[in-house]
């Protein structure tokens, strides 16, 4: 016989667990504890390294030489790979992203195309181009010149070692290797070479020029997830040795020192240098856009080498040019100066003579401010074509003036604000080493961050992109089929830009602003930066590293804003006003006496009532009036006042203080809209025209995601209420933020009409 109590208990016990489980998952405010990796003595729980932390290692020594007459590079490079891990590697993966413009790429075989009813000429020409990209490997072969085996993977590759590399050994290796430069504007990509039609001329940036170690690290093991083209680079420290050959009228910058200038410059040249060294306030030309003119029309057949060396860095990238103007100036840093630098064609002039090597010493320095002092050298801002790119020491910029030498201020912000993002991702990810292969917003959201701080204090009236919260809730409001969290890997984000720089900019900032203050948050932030400058980070390190350095849980709000497409959107639903009843009978009268009036004084017959009847009945004979007639001239009676006086005898001198206060106490009903848990700022502006403001956690909506309840009291009656007055929760809907409701003026335009109408095609065909 079936036991029929217990089946129910056990129905409802695993229905009681589903149930948990699923309100569990609804919580906004449950730790995160599956979406990190446990903590172990490499990782730690407060998001600092362990006590066994380590990082492989790669020097390179590098031979390259820029082919200017056939548009090819052709190098050899030497590495010496340092196992330091734990681990026994049985072989060695490298980084072919050139191979990414080779015929048959992975990237042109996963892309989507489609034909509509016209194409541009350079679109169709990009689908019939037979551009030949892609690393050519001449061979691979160990320091002892034996050859060794390898294998191609689309953008990767595999070395095979003769015998495995053991904890603590080291591995030297030789490849030989050339591949055809890209026209940036025709192949695009992040490196190449820009034609100038106009004096034949081109000008260089190169980068990803040489087979690159892949991170070997103790979250991933090998990143060598393949290069598509968005997710950008995981490389691990090294020392550099690199000597490129190009023609001897071009003018060179590169990371590192530069270590034969006397055999590249002129004495002119290095006079300038040196001066340039001295220069604080002023920036120092060192070739004249005269001098750069004169380069471009007298083109030499010649070489010359040019020697460069760079320190504990994870790339190398360089640009070269005959049409370089140079121009440099000295930065104080609290402990060290370095050199900020730019070079850049006459195309450029007067725009980035006037503000790119300023923009470059002001970057360093705010950004040392708010992270680590800038630990290199030198930092380069090269004017390019179209997009912004940046490596270590030197960044690749966009912005260009008219041909009558003018520009518009949009084109001057935007040269300022790119070369400020570009120079300040030598602090995210070139120093401070995140997965960018993995997480696009580790190395771009924080940057655009502190790009955002830095604007600020070069222009307080500097147009800003991305950064403050206001300016993500478009991209928070949109349909969120098409949106995704800020944790998705960077091949796979929709919208790239709010994605992976505006919102996790604007998510840092509401940190700052709003949830830590910053105080807590500058103190917190610069820890992260300390421990992890010169190491590979992951979110869970920054995540930890905040809290723990903050002494604050934020588990919510990474859940909310990184783990989630929830956006903000809160609403005052109701606003209740009240006062304390002090049961005085003369005090209350005229309140009881208006509030059964409302139904009685305001309902429309009555109103018309009192003009159409000019006495009643009752007011017309005086017998008919009796003691309840009287009691309604006067404010009680005795039985009342006695009663009264009884209850007040009976209280405690303070709360007699308290019910005589004259406190009006205001009921707030706020919804949670869009599901992201915010803190609540409120603005209350009183009948007298002053206003208070109040802050509440987010932590409030612990126990009802939807709905909260709070009771706020003053002795002044309030006008209006205000939520987020200073926009910075990124509340996708401001009108639904005041109670009374605001109404917002808007604008139209009335446009004059036209009388001609718009030609038809055969009158257009006639003319």
């Amino acid at each position: 016989m079936f036991n029929y109590t217990l089946i129910f208990i056990l129905i409802a016990f695993f229905l009681n667990i589903n149930l948990f489980a699923l309100n569990q998952n609804k919580n906004k405010f449950k730790q995160l504890k599956q979406e990190l990796p446990d903590p172990n003595s490499y990782r730690t729980a407060s998001g600092a390294p362990g006590h066994k932390y380590w990082q492989n290692r790669a020097d390179y020594n590098i031979d390259v030489t820029l082919d200017e007459e056939n548009q090819k590079i052709f190098g050899e490079v030497t590495i010496k790979y340092y196992n330091n891990s734990p681990d026994v590697l049985d072989y060695l993966w490298l980084q072919l992203d050139q191979n990414r413009r080779s015929k048959h790429s992975l990237t042109d075989s996963i892309s989507q195309q489609q034909i509509y009813n016209s194409l541009t000429f350079k679109k169709l020409k990009g689908m019939h181009s037979n551009f030949d990209g892609g690393f050519k490997i001449d061979y691979i072969k160990d320091i002892s010149g034996k050859s060794l085996n390898y294998v191609l993977n689309f953008t990767m590759m595999r070395v095979d070692m003769p015998k495995t590399l053991k904890p603590g050994e080291t591995f030297s290796f030789k490849i030989k290797y050339w591949y055809n430069l890209n026209e940036r504007m025709v192949e695009y990509g992040r490196s190449g070479y820009e034609h100038f039609k106009e004096d034949g001329n081109d000008l260089y940036t190169i980068a990803q020029f040489f087979p690159r170690m892949c991170d070997y690290n103790d979250i991933e093991g090998w990143q060598n997830k393949q290069y598509l083209g968005s997710g950008e680079f995981a490389l691990p420290f090294g020392d550099y040795q690199v000597n490129i050959t190009v023609p001897s009228d071009h003018i060179l910058g590169a990371t590192g020192d530069l270590l034969n200038a006397e055999e590249v410059l002129t004495a002119q040249q290095l006079k300038r240098l040196s001066n340039a060294k001295k220069s604080f306030e002023k920036t120092v030309i060192i070739v004249t856009q005269d001098e750069a003119i004169k380069n471009e029309k007298n083109r030499t057949s010649k070489t010359k080498t040019w020697k460069f060396r760079a320190e504990n860095v994870r790339d190398f990238a360089f640009a070269s040019s005959r049409k370089f103007i140079w121009d440099a100036m000295a930065v104080q840093l609290d402990t060290r100066v370095t050199m900020a630098m730019s070079l850049y064609p006459k195309e450029g002039n007067p725009l980035w003579e006037r503000y790119s090597t300023k923009a470059v010493a002001h970057t360093l320095k705010v950004y040392s401010k708010y992270t680590i002092e800038y630990p290199y050298p030198v930092a380069y801002s090269v004017n390019a074509i179209k997009i912004g790119m940046e490596y270590p020491m030197i960044s690749f910029n966009f912005g260009r003036v008219e041909k009558d030498s003018t520009y518009s201020e949009h084109t001057k912000n935007r040269t300022i604000g790119v070369i400020i993002h570009e120079v300040g991702h030598n602090f995210f990810p070139m120093i401070i080493n995140s997965d960018e292969r993995q997480w696009t917003w580790m190395d771009e959201g924080l940057n655009t961050f502190v790009q955002y701080l830095t604007e600020v204090e070069w222009d307080d009236k500097f147009p800003s992109r991305r950064g403050p919260s206001y300016l993500i809730t478009n991209y928070m409001k949109k349909d969120k089929s098409n949106l995704t969290p800020i944790m998705t890997n960077a091949e796979s984000l929709f919208n790239k830009g709010a994605n992976g720089y505006g919102k996790p900019a604007a998510a840092l900032n509401i940190l700052r602003e709003t949830v830590l203050g910053p105080e807590l948050f500058d103190f917190a932030f610069k820890q992260y930066c300390e421990r992890w400058a010169f190491k590979h980070p992951y979110p869970a390190d920054l995540f930890r590293t905040l809290e723990d350095a903050s002494g604050t849980d934020l588990d919510w709000f990474w859940r909310g804003w990184f783990y989630t497409t929830d956006h903000v959107d809160m609403a005052i639903n109701n606003v209740k006003w009240f006062q304390i009843d002090s049961q005085d009978p003369e005090k209350e009268y005229d309140y009881k006496k208006n509030k059964g009036e409302f139904k009685r004084d305001n309902f429309i017959s009555h109103i018309r009532n009192k003009k159409r009847i000019e006495k009643t009945y009752v007011q017309n004979d005086e017998e008919l009036q009796d003691f309840y007639t009287e009691f309604d001239k006067y404010k009680g009676d005795k039985v009342d006042l006695k009663k009264y006086k009884k209850y007040i005898d009976s209280l405690k001198e303070e709360d007699i203080e308290l019910l005589e206060s004259g406190y009006n106490y205001y009921e707030i009903e706020i919804e949670n809209l869009g599901g992201l848990p915010m803190p609540l700022i409120l603005k209350f502006e009183f009948e007298d025209g002053s206003f208070e403001s109040r802050k509440l956690p987010a932590e409030i909506w612990k126990f009802d995601h939807e709905i909260i309840h709070k009771v706020f009291f003053f002795k002044k009656e309030m006008k209006r209420l205000t939520l987020d007055p200073n926009f910075e929760i990124a509340d996708i809907d401001m009108e639904n933020n005041y109670w009374p409701q605001k109404i917002d003026l808007k604008k139209f335009k009335v446009k004059k009409h036209k009388d001609s109408k718009k030609k038809n095609r055969m009158q257009r065909a006639k003319d």
